[in-house]
């Protein structure tokens, strides 16, 4: 471990924080809490579920602002008046943090009125929200806040960016498991669940548990002494691996035009180059005897492995009407036999490009990415070479290692390349093959990095499902089910 970039880092993020409040006792109250209830739409049927409620638990001692680093936990005790038994029952650590920004834990007074008619659930036949599934399946729900690149003092400075929320939500955790025993639900059991820059945190929870790399973060964060590490991870569309995405994006997307134009071929050549060789430089392999899962054979793995099944489900499960209509309307696509086939070019040109150039670590700095890079003072920073060779206008010139390392904690296939043990045991894994938001490369490497660990990974592409698809959120809760027996 590099200790002076350890220094440099905890002096950076101590500078993006507000001053601490006063200690805050870290002692669960098992005796503090309002008894609520809620209608869920479930699979079976609609149930009411009654639970108890512990609102706004401070997770850290030492406190940089109360309204994000808190959390609520939701323990079921009765579906449709049966009582449940709830000491043992595995945590849903529920992550809503999304492009990034902060998740506020105690409401705005400000907004409280617009809050309070968003909680004013209309009728509807779809199913309830995931943390609402899991609490009618006799889950203990923690739902924590967390800050993100957006915070900002009354001074003017941030005190949110990176690695601020992964350090918060880590801390989060060492509140649960500190409190084992007083705390409802098994501690050793916690399933994180995210979307977006959520299931990228998610990724990173499960990648990441107890590394030293954030030792001192927490210790001056004032998290509890206690285990990271979490049971399992499930991750929608994770927007991760940051600092390779732009070159990800161009490898998908370069042969279609940005919503701003074409395509600048040089800049875009240059990224789809540099992601070839870090593709080829992962060694993964891939399932069942495919072999290296290098940059040339990556559309044939993606085809065969990922999106012919999803396509193949997709239409099976129309009838013959719907399904002679997609086809037509989608000539691209042949059927024969009950099996799809297509190429993965007219795929990616089915799917669309969304995104500019670079897509992350853009030039304007507009992208969530780098405000997330910011620091104290600047709202927002290059964070990838070409962002900062385009900034400076040198050709020759890096990141510096503070920056370097502020990327490596927030990206969970740097801990799956440095080989740290402290990796969650199951995975989730899901995203729509519409999404045009990153490339189906992001989330695929994670997966075979992970198969290729011995971890057990479940993945699926929801097909022609965009950011965050999930056409099947019980099967999640009975995942959680099967894994937790």
């Amino acid at each position: 471990m590099n200790c002076r970039w350890i220094a440099g880092l905890f002096m950076a993020l101590a500078s993006c924080t507000n001053p601490p409040s006063e200690k805050v006792v870290l002692t669960f109250d098992p005796d503090h809490f309002t008894t609520e209830s809620r209608m869920v739409n479930t699979a079976a049927g609609k149930v009411d579920v009654e639970f108890h409620a512990y609102r706004h638990l401070p997770y850290l001692s030492r406190l940089t602002d109360v309204n994000y680093q808190s959390l609520d936990i939701e323990v079921p005790v009765r579906v449709n008046g049966k009582e449940l038994t709830t000491g043992d029952a595995p945590i849903f650590f529920n992550i809503k943090v999304g492009g990034y920004l902060s998740v506020r834990n105690i409401p705005d007074p400000n907004l409280m009125a617009e809050d309070s008619q968003e909680k004013v659930r209309p009728a509807s036949d779809a199913l309830s929200d995931r943390a609402d599934l899991a609490l009618a399946a006799g889950l203990v729900v923690v739902t924590p806040g967390c800050r993100g690149w957006d915070n900002q003092a009354p001074d003017g400075n941030y005190y949110g960016k990176a690695p601020a929320a992964i350090v918060d939500l880590k801390a989060a955790i060492r509140y649960l498991r500190f409190n084992q025993g007083r705390i409802p639900g098994n501690t050793d059991q916690i399933i994180t669940v995210g979307c977006s820059a959520g299931g990228a945190l998610s990724a990173l929870l499960g990648t990441s548990g107890d590394s030293p790399l954030f030792t001192s973060l927490l210790k001056s964060a004032g998290a509890a002494e206690a285990s990271d590490q979490v049971f399992a991870s499930a991750c929608y569309s994770p927007i991760t691996d940051l600092e390779n995405a732009d070159g990800a994006y161009e490898w998908m997307f370069a042969d279609l035009p940005t919503p701003y134009g074409p395509v600048d071929y040089g800049v875009s050549l240059e990224m789809r180059e540099a992601f070839g060789v870090y593709q080829n430089e992962l060694g993964l392999t891939g399932r069942e005897g495919f072999g290296p899962l290098n940059i040339d054979r990556y559309p044939n793995y993606l085809m065969h492995y990922y999106l012919v099944p999803a396509a193949n489900q997709f239409l099976e499960e129309l009838n013959e009407d719907q399904r002679q209509e997609y086809l037509t309307t989608n000539p691209w696509i042949s059927w024969n036999e009950r099996t799809v086939s297509f190429a993965f070019r007219d795929y990616v040109k089915h799917v669309g490009r969304m995104k500019g150039l670079p897509a992350f670590d853009d030039f304007p700095m507009v992208q969530p990415e780098p405000k997330l890079f910011g620091d104290s003072t600047h709202p927002a920073r290059h964070f990838t070479d070409l962002g900062v060779r385009f900034e400076m206008n040198n050709p020759n010139i890096h990141v510096d290692g503070e920056m370097l390392q502020r990327t490596h904690l927030m990206n969970p296939m740097y801990f799956l390349q440095i080989h740290h043990k402290g990796l969650a045991e199951y995975w989730w894994l899901r995203n729509g093959t519409k999404d045009n938001h990153t490339s189906q490369t992001v989330m695929i490497n994670l997966a075979t990095s992970l198969e290729n660990r011995g971890k057990k990974v479940n993945t699926w592409l929801f097909w022609d499902g965009g950011h965050c698809a999930d056409d099947d959120p019980d099967g999640l809760i009975q995942w959680m089910k099967m894994i937790t027996e």
